[in-house]
């Protein structure tokens, strides 16, 4: 390496450790299917196929909440001091 550059050397991340990556700060919505919802939330009620839902999830993949909008998820994660993120 020559002076003035920067040179960057990956270091490994254990599985253990990038579980808890954000844990208790980040939470995702995820768009979803009524048809996923009993997998993910089995204590829901039946839902009519074909419908667009959001679930939030903590960042370990918990699922948080369902709901009918987007916005309702985000505002959700806010209310409960946790940063939201999309995933797609």
């Amino acid at each position: 390496m020559t002076e003035g550059n920067v040179g960057y050397e990956p270091t490994s991340v254990s599985p253990e450790a990038l579980a808890t990556l954000g844990e208790g700060h980040i939470a995702y919505v995820k768009q979803i299917r009524s048809e996923d919802v009993p997998g993910l939330f089995p204590q829901a009620p039946k839902i009519a196929p074909g419908l667009k839902l959001f679930a939030l999830h903590a960042a370990d993949g918990t699922p948080i909440m369902l709901t009918d909008s987007r916005e309702a998820a985000v505002a959700n994660a806010w209310s409960n001091e946790l940063q939201a993120v999309s995933v797609h």
